[in-house]
């Protein structure tokens, strides 16, 4: 999944270039002691807290590894804080064992902090805590559910032993953490937890008549560039599974918009992040395929204007691919909500009454309709508004035979986006008939003159009132 991600990332830059996209900051990120001269860390010696933020990705993974084999205690670094919010790690392990050697093999201590309030370690995480040569965690904050553990037991020992194994299948808060010897310390705020660590200095100040200690030492904190940033959110299941029905969508759009625009630039974007996103998660490959397939489903139907078989089955195959897209780390269920409501409105409501109204030739395969039964929503003399299986179109019928509100209809016909309908019962005439008079011009007229019974010049209904050619006295 790794080297697909960084393909496709290096992919994703290049057509954010392409579409005028900024791409500064897009460089791997570097510690802080790059950023920084040594002559900040000569005389107390600098602390250095690195954010870990979401699942530990590629991305996060290389922001630790590239921080921890860059510090040294010959430039004044005396430790690393990785300050941590994460709900497991979405990497191999092969990559994650990387990360715990950069962790073990470090030349300064690294401690690892749970906070702030709210915060949790989770799955995998757990062991790079436990690797740590020092951890702490803040209250309302939870580490647990490691599961079977990753890291080979021969390099690394058993990590949760005794009362600490808990954590396998459980998610421990604040002290019960500490309680269970899962971490090594309750610390409220990050500068508690500094002042902790050995090599630290430390003075103790009294403010409002409360001592307390606070670090000499600098401390100093990094984060992902602002567009990495951006690449690490996208990897996040909710953004990607939401970057994947967004782009598909605005796709499906424009196709049935007869032109390249902003909707299919924007789609196209939208779908390149959100390939990215999921390469760097583990997938399933049927459920994506089912996915993508649904769109092709739902583009049948939308060619119709009515929401049909297709739709319902595109329907039912993206809900499934959405519940199975992600193996271990899943959507949001608010996410889901928002995916699966979203196109059900757009494939039921709006791409249909776009279609009808966005095109003024037939489409192909509304031949089906001619026949089918319907009712009037309005009024239809000689035009309103009709509705057949489910669908609302624009109605005309003959002056001869006005339909009513409700009443029921027939499709006889279809020209463009309008259905030429008829009653059910008590058409006044053939509706194709009536359509081909029209077409034809003044063909009434002309069969009246041609009926050798009608005298010249007289309408065929018209009452006589006695011989013509009576003047009168």
């Amino acid at each position: 999944m790794g080297t697909i991600a960084k393909r496709l990332r290096s992919l994703v830059i290049v057509m954010l270039a392409l579409t005028g996209v900024g791409v500064v900051g897009l460089a791997p990120a570097v510690s802080a002691a790059e950023d920084a001269p040594d002559r900040t860390c000569a005389r107390h010696g600098c602390v250095d807290v690195v954010a870990i933020n979401g699942l530990i990705d590629e991305i996060e993974a290389d922001l630790i590894v590239d921080t921890l084999h860059d510090v040294s205690p010959s430039r004044g670094i005396v430790a690393v804080v990785l300050q941590v919010d994460s709900s497991g790690v979405a990497v191999g392990n092969d990559r994650l064992i990387e990360v715990a050697e950069a962790i073990t093999e470090s030349s300064v201590p690294v401690s690892v902090w749970i906070g702030p309030s709210g915060a949790e370690a989770l799955g995998g995480v757990v062991e790079l805590v436990e690797v740590a040569d020092s951890s702490g965690i803040a209250p309302g904050s939870d580490i647990g559910d490691a599961g079977p553990q990753r890291l080979p037991e021969a390099q690394f020992g058993e990590l949760l032993t005794g009362k600490a194994t808990v954590a396998r299948t459980s998610v421990l808060s604040g002290q019960e953490a500490v309680d269970a010897d899962v971490v090594d310390r309750f610390s409220p705020t990050i500068g508690d937890h500094i002042v902790n660590l050995d090599g630290v200095e430390t003075t103790t100040t009294t403010e409002d008549g409360e001592r307390r200690t606070v670090p000499q030492s600098t401390v100093r904190f990094s984060k992902l560039p602002l567009v990495t940033q951006l690449f690490h959110t996208v990897a996040s299941p909710s953004v990607a599974y939401l970057l994947l029905v967004i782009g598909l969508g605005l796709l499906l759009f424009e196709f049935f918009t007869a032109g390249v625009g902003i909707a299919g630039v924007a789609g196209a974007a939208s779908f390149a992040l959100a390939a990215y996103g999921i390469a760097a998660l583990p997938y399933n490959t049927w459920a994506l395929a089912l996915i993508i397939a649904s769109f092709v489903a739902f583009a049948i139907d939308v060619q119709s204007g009515i929401p049909r078989f297709w739709s319902v089955v595109g329907m039912v195959g993206f809900i499934v691919g959405s519940g199975f897209l992600f193996v271990e780390f899943r959507p949001t269920w608010l996410a889901l909500v928002a995916g699966v409501g979203g196109i059900a409105i757009v494939v039921f409501s709006g791409m249909p009454a776009m279609v009808r109204t966005r095109f003024a030739t037939p489409t192909i395969g509304r031949e089906w309709m001619i026949g089918k039964m319907g009712s009037a929503v309005t009024d239809v003399d000689p035009d309103g508004t009709v509705r057949v299986d489910g669908g609302l179109w624009q109605g005309r019928t003959n002056r001869a035979t006005p339909i009513a509100i409700d009443d029921r209809i027939r499709v006889v016909a279809i020209d463009g986006l309008i259905l030429e309908v008829e009653p059910e019962e008590g058409g006044a005439i053939d509706y194709r008939e009536m359509r081909n008079r029209r077409k034809g011009g003044d063909d009434e007229d002309q069969d009246a003159d041609d009926d050798p019974e009608t005298p010249p010049g007289r309408a065929i209904d018209q009452p006589e009132h006695g011989d013509p050619t009576d003047i009168g006295d």
